[in-house]
């Protein structure tokens, strides 16, 4: 790179290199958790790459000597699942396209190890001090990318058992080890920043992403439900809180979770609560209001769009709202695979006026903001 400063470092449009790439993962409404492996001695270079983005990061790990050593450190310092998945990427590669990133998770689904990579277009062949051999055939050729993705387990075990065992890419250690790893063909370019004109490259292509940027949507959902039957406890928000009665409703009747969702298909401008989950089919009876939710969530996620924000308000004189609030802001970021520092949940009376004044029910309205790619 001809720098003084490591390539991850390097600014293009105001940013660091790893600030693009940190920042098409900290978006993306399934990713739980980001961690960064990190030179001890870039402690102030990355501290400024990050500011911002604290909330969403974990604390750095310090690398090896090898990609190989700094991989299999981060590996270590996670507590995970075994069947949970873990992307493996370059910071180096900052121009990953979303549609490719959900392409490697929707694989993951049926897959025990996932990876991106590119068509060979080039020629390719062997040499000898520079004097040419054997035709490579590129039809039966693919070009390694990132971000590869694998249970948990699989790869850290594999990274354990096969340490000595110098390889360039994670997918090595996971077929030595035995697992069969399914190849991606990335849509979309997702060069690695090696020299200048790579650097050159990228710039174009975060500038052609910043002309087809994504706009942003704001929508409100609104939902009301009387009190039935008496009862020890009432579903709002995800939890079930002390309480006399039930709230009466087709479902589970949860006027949060349902003002959620009713504000997801506003964003979508598909309809309403009710026109996806009717209370007329039986089917819905009794059933848990994250199931909608849950719904509602993969249709946007289908049309690229990413929640920022969430603001809900219950309207009730009772239960009191106060000492739940942030186990249910935890529950709704759980349901929602967000952090809880996007989940704001408020609570209001009408001060004896209304239905909700005579304790007659509850109402609950949510504001969400969210942005989509500009395809108009």
């Amino acid at each position: 790179m001809n720098s003084d400063l490591p390539k991850q470092f390097l600014l293009i449009n105001g940013k660091t290199i790893l600030r693009h790439t940190l920042e098409k993962f900290t978006t993306h409404p399934s990713l739980q958790s980001v961690t960064v492996v990190i030179n001890p001695e870039h402690q102030e270079l990355y501290k400024k790459s990050i500011q911002g983005l604290e909330q969403k990061i974990q604390p750095p790990i310090y690398g090896g000597a090898t990609r190989q050593e700094s991989v299999r450190n981060a590996l270590q310092s996670m507590t995970l699942d075994k069947n949970d998945i873990v992307l493996i990427h370059d910071a180096a590669r900052p121009a990953l396209h979303p549609d490719d990133l959900n392409q490697i998770l929707e694989t993951m689904k049926t897959q025990e190890a996932v990876t991106l990579t590119g068509l060979i277009k080039d020629t390719l062949r062997k040499t000898h001090n520079k004097i040419l051999g054997d035709t490579i055939d590129r039809d039966t050729t693919l070009g390694m990318q990132t971000p590869q993705a694998f249970k948990f387990e699989l790869i850290k075990t594999a990274h354990e058992q096969l340490k000595n065992k110098a390889v360039t890419d994670d997918t090595a250690l996971a077929t030595e080890a035995g697992h069969a790893v399914k190849a991606v063909i990335a849509q979309h370019p997702n060069p690695k920043v090696t020299t200048r004109d790579d650097l050159d490259y990228v710039t174009f292509l975060l500038n052609k992403d910043q002309r087809t940027m994504m706009i942003p949507k704001t929508a409100l959902g609104y939902d009301v439900h009387a009190f039935g039957e008496e009862a020890q406890t009432i579903r709002i928000g995800g939890i079930d809180i002390p309480h006399t009665n039930k709230l009466a409703g087709h479902s589970d009747a949860d006027v949060v979770l349902h003002a959620i969702t009713d504000a997801i298909y506003g964003l979508l401008a598909d309809g309403d609560i009710g026109s996806h989950f009717p209370p007329s089919d039986p089917a819905h009876k009794g059933k848990d209001s994250t199931i909608f939710l849950k719904e509602a969530l993969s249709d946007l996620i289908k049309a690229k769009g990413i929640i920022h924000h969430v603001d809900s308000t219950i309207i009730c004189e009772a239960p009191k709202i106060g000492p739940h609030r942030e186990t249910m802001r935890q529950k709704i970021a759980e349901i929602m695979n967000l952090p809880p520092s996007r989940i704001s949940i408020k609570a209001t009376t009408t001060e004896g006026l209304g239905f909700t004044g005579r304790r007659e029910g509850i109402a609950a309205q949510s504001l969400i903001t969210a942005s989509f790619p500009n395809e108009e």
